[in-house]
């Protein structure tokens, strides 16, 4: 027993010591610092919302086309004898110019035949009003108080006097055809095409070609009900000096340089197209060959252009970029301070290549999300970056909750353009 117990005693000192050293080190070691958790989350970049005046536009394309445009046509038969010079494809033409004229031999003649009739009718009538003084002086010196119309000579005059108007009547027309073996411009402009020559022989009504005014030119733009509504014009619209159009811009490429032209809005058609439900508006371009024209290049007939309409102006919008608007009516605004997505449902009034404008949903300063996120959700922890205009990129770092307790504002990393990446 003796033996047992002088065996395990030391043991029995050397654990109790061994205890208490472990104890005492545990006392004097000072805690490990506990790191705080990083949050992990998507990088995404955004951009400010900004607020801003807005034009609303409109976008759309149409063929230029001349107002007035019609086929020229004789309104006699005969062969053509002359024919103008500028009367050819492409020329240009003056109000009242001689365009073409027929062999008027023939007229003359008809205006000397019926000259000689008016005489002859004039001869006659002299003559039978002479007999009618005649017959109304022999009544008075015989004393006949109820002699007829006929002794008085009244259906012959009559006769004569209808000879007369008639053969002046043939006059007239003889000298109208005359006068319509010429044919005249009704107004300036140009020649799209021509298709009589010297010695042809025309018919009445045949086509000697065609010319349009060059005074003003049309597009004809359709538009949806949107659009209208954008635009701020009722169906049926008619431009007025006290009410004018929207402005337009037209663009197109001639020559292989974009052109560009200023018009307006006149009217908008009569009715809305029953297969595309749109209903066009008339945007005319005054001068187009002089002061209407970009440079050397007028808005010619023919030209397929494309147009910008300017709407009404709206004041204090707010813009963001046009890639942050998801759908219809979403955005994504990046939460800075608590490193977490807000998905927001705005009023969007419209949206272009330069933005999304609405009138609601956000706030100037706010954080747009351009970046694409997959499976998105409201309170999704992200970290918001923004490309700066120097080129460097900011990354926003979330605020930790001694600092949102404490008030201070959030740390703003700057890293260059490759760190980001």
């Amino acid at each position: 027993m003796g033996r047992v117990i002088s065996v395990l005693l030391p043991i029995g000192i050397l654990a109790v010591v061994g205890v208490g050293g472990m104890i005492a080190l545990s006392a004097i070691q000072p805690e490990p610092e506990k790191a705080e958790e990083a949050r992990g989350g998507l990088n995404v970049f955004a951009e400010p919302v900004r607020r801003t005046d807005l034009t609303l536009v409109v976008e759309s394309q149409g063929e230029v086309k001349p107002r007035r445009e019609i086929i020229v046509a004789p309104q006699i038969s005969g062969r053509i004898s002359y024919v103008s010079p500028d009367f050819i494809d492409g020329g240009f033409i003056n109000k009242g110019q001689l365009l073409v004229r027929v062999e008027a031999a023939d007229y003359e003649l008809a205006v000397v035949r019926a000259q000689s009739s008016v005489a002859s009718a004039e001869q006659a009538l002299a003559r039978e009003e002479a007999e009618a003084e005649l017959a109304r002086q022999d009544i008075l010196d015989l004393g006949i108080a109820d002699a007829s119309p006929l002794a008085r000579r009244e259906p012959q005059l009559a006769e004569a006097r209808a000879s007369l108007e008639s053969a002046k009547a043939q006059l007239k027309d003889a000298q109208l055809a005359l006068d319509r073996t010429a044919v005249y411009a009704p107004f300036a402009g140009r020649v799209r095409e021509r298709n009589v020559d010297i010695g042809q022989v025309v018919s009445v009504g045949q086509s000697l070609g065609q010319i349009f005014a060059n005074d003003v030119v049309e597009v004809a733009l359709p538009l949806k009900d949107a659009e209208m509504g954008r635009l701020g014009l009722p169906l049926a619209f008619s431009s007025t000096k006290e009410k004018p159009g929207p402005d337009v811009t037209f663009r197109a490429t001639v020559g292989g340089v974009e052109r560009e032209w200023h018009g307006q809005v006149v009217r908008t058609a009569a009715a809305v197209n029953s297969q595309t439900r749109q209903i066009n508006v008339i945007a005319e371009l005054q001068d187009p060959y002089g002061a209407g024209a970009d440079g050397d290049a007028p808005m010619a007939p023919g030209l397929f252009v494309s147009a910008t309409v300017q709407g009404e102006t709206l004041n204090d919008v707010l813009v963001a970029p046009r890639g942050a608007l998801r759908g219809q009516d979403r955005l994504f605004i990046g939460l800075p301070d608590e490193g977490q997505l807000s998905i927001r449902n705005v009023d969007l009034i419209y949206s272009d290549a330069d933005g999304a404008y609405i009138a609601s949903g956000a706030e100037p300063g706010e954080l747009a999300i351009v970046s694409p996120i997959q499976a998105p959700f409201d309170g999704m922890n992200i970290t918001v970056m923004q490309r700066m205009e120097d080129g460097t990129i900011k990354v926003y770092e979330p605020k930790r909750a001694d600092e949102t307790m404490s008030g201070d504002s959030p740390t703003l990393a700057s890293t260059g353009e490759g760190a980001a990446q």
